[in-house]
């Protein structure tokens, strides 16, 4: 009875904040994808490093595995003086950050594991325009969001035409949205819809793999133990019948 009590005690808030949330876009991440995940890396250089740590991976290990030179490593994706043996740190102080934007920029290496490859993904794509947030923009992922939308440049800017925080309808006739997030015409951003949902999902991609590196090597590996557990039930069950074909 205690058991089932601390396994309900977990499991409800999380089925409650599933169905009470905003519905997540599924994706999935492919491991085994080294341009998507070459891009992935240059995108959250480029924009999300300044602000993010990955303080518990290194240069070296991600150049490896994502089969980029060194010294193209160094010279396009490095823009520190950190060496390629290094943690994947930033010059960003907590103390000064919190003061910024009224909390620290979490350390993003296990993000992917904790809140979800369909979180990270819905989450980078719908910001939109609020003028009553200190840096104009919310989310609908996540209420209230203290960042900035960092990709604003990308995707342009979007209006939420709903009421309050209704979800995006659609009429279930035509298919047409009926409110929800729409580009707003005066401020376009650089890529196309679909351009920008292919970078974000390169992205995701990116910090998916950041959050278990070893995910090839697990899922190699898983197979050599499967197929010992298979040879083991052979030699245990040939021993069992040998040691109880007397009592039988």
């Amino acid at each position: 009875m205690k058991t089932i009590f601390i396994t309900w005690l977990f499991v409800l808030p999380m089925v409650a904040f599933a169905a009470g949330g905003y519905p997540l876009d599924h994706i999935e991440t492919n491991p085994n994808d080294k341009s998507s995940l070459q891009r992935g890396a240059q995108f959250y250089m480029n924009y999300c490093a300044g602000c993010h740590a990955t303080q518990f991976q290194r240069y070296e290990r991600v150049a490896d595995d994502l089969d980029i030179p060194h010294d193209l490593m160094l010279d396009n994706l490095v823009f520190t003086d950190a060496k390629l043996g290094d943690l994947m740190k930033n010059s960003m102080v907590d103390r000064e950050a919190k003061e910024w934007f009224g909390a620290a920029p979490p350390d993003l290496t296990l993000v992917a594991r904790v809140r979800g490859v369909d979180w990270l993904y819905t989450y980078l794509r719908t910001f939109y325009l609020d003028s009553k947030r200190p840096w104009g923009v919310n989310n609908k992922v996540f209420p209230d969001v203290a960042m900035p939308h960092v990709l604003l440049e990308l995707q342009g800017a979007l209006m939420d035409t709903c009421e309050d925080d209704a979800v995006g309808q659609i009429d279930t006739l035509t298919g047409d949205l009926l409110c929800g997030l729409m580009p707003d015409p005066e401020y376009k951003g650089s890529m196309t819809p679909e351009e920008y949902d292919q970078a974000i999902y390169d992205l995701v991609n990116f910090l998916s793999y950041s959050s278990e590196p070893m995910q090839l090597e697990r899922q190699r590996l898983g197979i050599y133990v499967l197929l010992f557990l298979l040879f083991f039930f052979v030699v245990a069950y040939l021993l069992k019948r040998e040691y109880w074909k007397d009592i039988h």
